[in-house]
């Protein structure tokens, strides 16, 4: 009986017919894994390149450009591109390309149009606010979108999102129940809110002054976000 913990010795234990088993499996084992870690490897941009499509449609992330910052600014230019591995694409003809020249607008990423690039929003910064307020966004292109330079870059934007607040809610409930601080209730401010309750929205005049600037947008919600 082999000793246990000695694979040699029990390997030599099997039978002849056994042991060729084991080794083509063992073989198999070695010969799959680099296969695996090449499909992984390809993986992150292959399956958003379409297989036998035109070279000149697919999309950045399947191509690898020589491009130049030495073309004028806003003009049609043509770069060298190759496909990268995995890829498969053809030209005009139906004919297997690896190499070509790709034709594009000749602009920076962060110099795109909004529509081609997609920012992160903020939460926390006030939107009602004289001067307005402006936040450190991360915007990155969109995925058809061809540019210049890195397409993921930052962009100082506007204030400009939303807590679900209505502005035609918060004005009738300023004109009907404002005496009673509804309005600033409805806001978020309550202390504005208890003011106005106690004092009967400043005998009326409080009442006035709120439905006047809730109705231009002077007033808007506690938290700094923009009306519905």
């Amino acid at each position: 009986m082999a000793a246990k913990g000695d694979p040699l010795r029990a390997l030599k234990g099997l039978s002849g017919m056994r042991r060729r088993r084991l080794v083509i499996l063992l073989l198999l084992g070695l010969c799959l894994q680099p296969v695996q870690v090449q499909m992984t490897g390809t993986t992150s941009y292959s399956s958003k390149c379409p297989s036998r499509g035109l070279c000149s449609k697919l999309p950045p992330v399947c191509l690898s450009c020589n491009t130049s910052t030495s073309c004028r600014y806003g003009k049609p230019a043509t770069f060298q591109c190759s496909v990268k591995p995995a890829v498969d694409c053809v030209d005009e003809s139906g004919q297997p390309q690896k190499t070509f020249p790709f034709l594009m607008k000749c602009q920076f990423c962060w110099q795109l149009p909004p529509s081609q690039y997609r920012c992160s929003e903020s939460t926390s910064c006030m939107t009602v606010s004289c001067p307005r307020k402006r936040y450190n966004a991360t915007c990155s292109v969109l995925d058809h979108v061809h540019c210049l330079g890195n397409r993921e870059f930052h962009k100082m934007l506007y204030c400009n999102w939303t807590g679900g607040y209505k502005w035609s809610t918060a004005l009738a409930l300023s004109i009907t129940l404002g005496g009673f601080g509804a309005d600033r209730f409805y806001l978020g401010q309550w202390r504005e809110g208890l003011g106005k309750l106690f004092s009967f929205g400043g005998l009326g005049i409080w009442t006035l002054i709120d439905v006047l600037l809730i109705g231009v947008g002077y007033v808007g919600p506690a938290d700094g976000s923009l009306y519905i």
